[in-house]
């Protein structure tokens, strides 16, 4: 885990592998908080937009599941703006089976937490891990971290269209998504530019 203090000096940045990701899913307490996990870093929510998700905001678009999220934040002023989501089929089956399960009515939050609660969620999961697994570093991470992970894997490991990604996770311009993206690694400039061609 790459972690970097933040400017106010009380909260740090982490960014997560895929490893520490999946170690982190794994540790959850509750199918509840693996979806919140889940919903964070595999659908990009944000702590507040989580509760706001009821059953009826799943939506098809030729064959794909979306996920709308009524207000999003507010990044121009004029209020939280509605996005969809996109959904990963496998995320979709957990979210309807764990409503089903709940008896959850299509109106209903499928996480019936305050945003506080979620993030508290998250602490306590991460908190969990660093237990675990000895490694103090996991207590520094956020909920907000998991929507790191989300613009991380999409935009450098998947290497997505960055106006799709920016579409879906609710950033109204590359700036705003730039600070999610960790500084690349001696490492990684090496191995980007080993399968370059010039001419």
């Amino acid at each position: 885990m790459r972690i970097e203090r933040n400017e106010n000096h009380h909260s740090y940045r982490c960014w997560l592998t895929p490893d520490e990701y999946k170690t982190l899913k794994q540790s959850a307490g509750s199918y509840r908080d693996s979806l919140i996990i889940q919903l964070g870093g595999e659908v990009g929510l944000r702590s507040f937009e989580i509760p706001q998700i009821h059953p009826e905001h799943i939506k098809h678009v030729d064959g794909h599941a979306r996920l709308r999220v009524p207000q999003g934040k507010d990044t121009e002023g004029s209020g939280g703006k509605p996005r969809d989501a996109y959904l990963p089929e496998q995320i979709e089956s957990e979210l309807l089976r764990y409503a089903n399960v709940e008896d959850i009515d299509r109106d209903e939050p499928i996480v019936d937490l305050s945003e506080r609660s979620v993030q508290r969620r998250v602490k306590a999961t991460a908190e969990r891990v660093a237990e675990e697994t000895g490694d103090a570093d996991w207590q520094k991470l956020s909920s907000h971290d998991l929507r790191r992970y989300y613009a991380q894997t999409l935009l450098v490991r998947e290497r997505m269209n960055p106006r799709v990604v920016m579409e879906v996770g609710g950033w109204s311009s590359f700036s705003a998504v730039e600070p999610y993206l960790n500084a690349p690694t001696a490492e990684v400039v090496n191995r980007e530019f080993e399968g370059a061609t010039f001419s």
